[in-house]
């Protein structure tokens, strides 16, 4: 009996250990989710904005400036490893739409992880009740064996 209950722990601590995983990739593939938005936000600025444009600079802390696009032609990207380039208005949409790209891939990797983390906890999950029924089942025998024990008692 003692041993079951062991076991019905370890599946139980496997089983928290799984959602934190779960946890953790879904907290990165909304991060990824972020990096995307940001991404689209860019390129829809480089789209529609144009040289002479004011616009507000963050300068960080929720602090912001007003500055005035002096060439809207030229946008410096970042090539990543602490990095950036100057490029056309063109090549740099085509450089933030391939980053896009990456992140796609990175996200479906990540969802995948997640339903096999989900497919294992339900197999965990599985265990753990059929572990419950036959301890309560081997309970009930027991219990059963007990009472008739005690009636065959009670008639001698």
């Amino acid at each position: 009996m003692g041993g079951g209950q062991q076991q019905l722990q370890q599946l139980s601590q496997e089983l928290q250990a799984i959602d934190e995983e779960i946890e953790e990739v879904e907290a990165d593939i909304d991060e990824l989710e972020t990096e995307k938005s940001e991404i689209d936000e860019a390129v829809e600025a480089i789209e529609t904005l144009e040289s002479g444009s004011t616009v507000q600079v963050p300068l960080g802390g929720g602090a912001y400036l007003r500055a005035e696009i002096q060439d809207i032609d030229e946008v410096i990207v970042s090539l990543g490893g602490g990095y950036a380039a100057e490029q056309e208005q063109g090549d740099a949409i085509e450089a933030l739409r391939s980053r896009q790209d990456v992140l796609d891939e990175r996200i479906a990797e990540l969802r995948g992880e997640v339903e096999g983390l989900e497919e294992e906890s339900e197999e965990i999950e599985q265990q753990a009740q059929q572990m419950q029924q036959q301890m309560q089942q081997q309970q009930m025998q027991q219990m059963q064996g007990q009472m008739s024990g005690e009636g065959e008692d009670e008639d001698e």
